[in-house]
């Protein structure tokens, strides 16, 4: 018995020994161990592992979870994200999307959102959603003077019987059709005919949301847009929000422009190399030039509109893309589950007219971090760095409990996106019309003839006649003759 007790006593030692308490693993654990974040990427882009290892980041497989810092892509959010998953999240954990970042990006989800947003602001009486005087409609078809972002959109098939009654008023217009299901210009195609759109006419008759995958938006196609060298352009802007409520967003101060690599025509409906402005069409063109890429750096833009229109439109065109951008996210604000181990990088897509009018086309929830050239690489990588200058606490450890306000030195490339104010203006008075002079209507008068004057004759009992009386101006009877026969008699 008592060597059974002694070696049950020896291996009571040997595990007091062999498994340290949890105080005396903090202790032996070196500063360097607990200071290293762990972060995982579902695609290896060089543009976002080199500032992860420039951190001294170390990378771990995603499976297991161990990670601190996940840039993940929109399908794995969902997953983590959703009801049947029993994975939650810890609270030194964040990830680079929103569990439902599809109300901004996909598309119809975005018109829907803005057209709420709209009646919400006229019913408030809010200064924003002042519209024009009378029935005068804007640019893009609407009513309102500060809320026209978008160009007219309908849904297909849903929207398909507004649609036609909107396209018989101006038969002539160009229409494009985006699916909302497909990214990098996949299935875009530009019409002028109905007879294009037979398939969502048939659909529009028998529709069931539920079961239908091919819901389309159609937009009047921006048919006046900013040319230089006889191309068109759209801009690729990113934007950084790090909370819906209250909402924090920031705008990157570099973007790019991409080039179409045809001269623009809009009678050639037909040539995706003149109209669609994605990198993954353009390219594949023959005369695609890969060494810039038909990029060209926000930087030249401002510095050719200056030169060209003068000093300061480029501040007032930032000003109105500024504008654009917060307005497309006070509109999704009230729909956004906010999780705090959240923040998302959206790719702004924005067309510019021939008016210096931005028009909002697409927003992206997973922009490509993927170079195509080495300026493209060097700005791609500026942003990551940034980015991760404003997402991540002081402590440089995730923390749910941090109110996402980072230090204003840290937003080194970065505009706040303040809200939009706007003070109530008078109505304008409608146009009135100079007062045409009233034409005077000639009364035709039948002008009668005077009776000539009657021979005097001898009798006294003949009356004399004179010249027709009027109303206003009675004739003056002659004064009487006398008759100097009847006087010699008296005498």
């Amino acid at each position: 018995m008592k060597k059974l007790k002694r070696q049950y006593d020896d291996q009571i030692v040997e595990r007091s020994v062999s498994r340290p308490s949890a105080r005396s693993r903090k202790r032996l654990e070196s500063p360097e161990t607990e200071k290293c974040l762990l972060y995982s990427t579902d695609g290896a882009k060089s543009t976002l592992t080199c500032n992860f290892e420039k951190r001294g980041w170390q990378q771990v497989p995603s499976i297991k979870g161990n990670w601190n810092f996940y840039w993940a892509c929109t399908q794995t959010c969902r997953y983590i994200f959703g009801i049947d998953q029993p994975y939650r999240m810890r609270p030194d954990q964040i990830i680079n999307h929103f569990p439902n970042s599809m109300e901004l990006s996909r598309k119809d989800l975005l018109i829907k959102n803005i057209k709420r947003y709209r009646k919400d602001l006229e019913r408030q009486g809010d200064p924003l959603a002042q519209t024009h005087a009378g029935l005068e409609l804007g640019i893009g078809g609407t009513r309102y003077l500060h809320l026209d972002i978008v160009p007219m959109t309908f849904v297909l098939p849903t929207d398909y019987n507004l649609f036609v009654e909107e396209f018989h008023k101006n038969p002539a217009s160009t229409w494009i059709v985006k699916p909302c299901s497909k990214s990098q210009g996949n299935g875009i195609f530009l019409v002028n005919k109905l007879s294009k759109l037979k398939k969502y006419a048939q659909e529009a008759r028998h529709f069931y949301p539920l079961l239908s995958r091919n819901i389309s938006v159609i937009s009047r196609y921006i048919d006046n847009p900013l040319l230089i060298g006889g191309k068109k352009f759209d801009l690729r802007l990113f934007v950084l929000v790090t909370t819906f409520n209250p909402l924090k967003a920031y705008l990157y101060n570099e973007g790019f422009c991409r080039f179409c690599t045809e001269r623009y025509d809009h009678t050639d409906i037909n040539n995706v190399f003149m109209h669609l402005t994605n990198v993954s069409i353009q390219k594949t063109n023959k005369v695609y030039n890969s060494t810039h890429g038909g990029k060209w750096p926000v930087q030249n833009l401002w510095l050719y509109l200056d030169s060209l229109r003068g000093g300061n439109v480029s501040t007032i065109l930032w000003a109105r893309i500024c504008e654009t951008i917060r307005h497309s996210l006070d509109a999704v604000a009230p729909v956004m589950s906010n999780d705090r181990h959240c923040f998302e990088v959206y790719g702004y897509d924005i067309i510019i007219d021939s008016n210096l009018k931005p028009w909002l086309i697409e927003i992206n929830s997973s922009p490509s971090m993927h170079a195509t050239t080495p300026n493209d690489r060097m700005l791609k990588s500026r942003l990551i760095d940034n980015v991760l200058d404003v997402v991540m606490p002081p402590s440089g450890m995730p923390d749910d409990h941090w109110d996402k306000s980072p230090d204003p030195s840290r937003l080194t490339n970065f505009t706040v996106l303040a809200p939009v104010v706007k003070k109530m203006e008078p109505p304008a008075p409608l146009p009135v019309a100079a007062p045409t002079p009233k034409k005077k209507r000639k009364l035709k008068t039948v002008k009668k003839k005077r009776a000539p004057p009657a021979k005097q004759e001898d009798d006294d009992d003949d009356e004399e006649e004179g010249p027709i009386k009027s109303s206003k101006h009675p004739a003056r009877r002659p004064p009487a003759v006398p008759n100097i026969k009847t006087r010699i008699i008296q005498r």
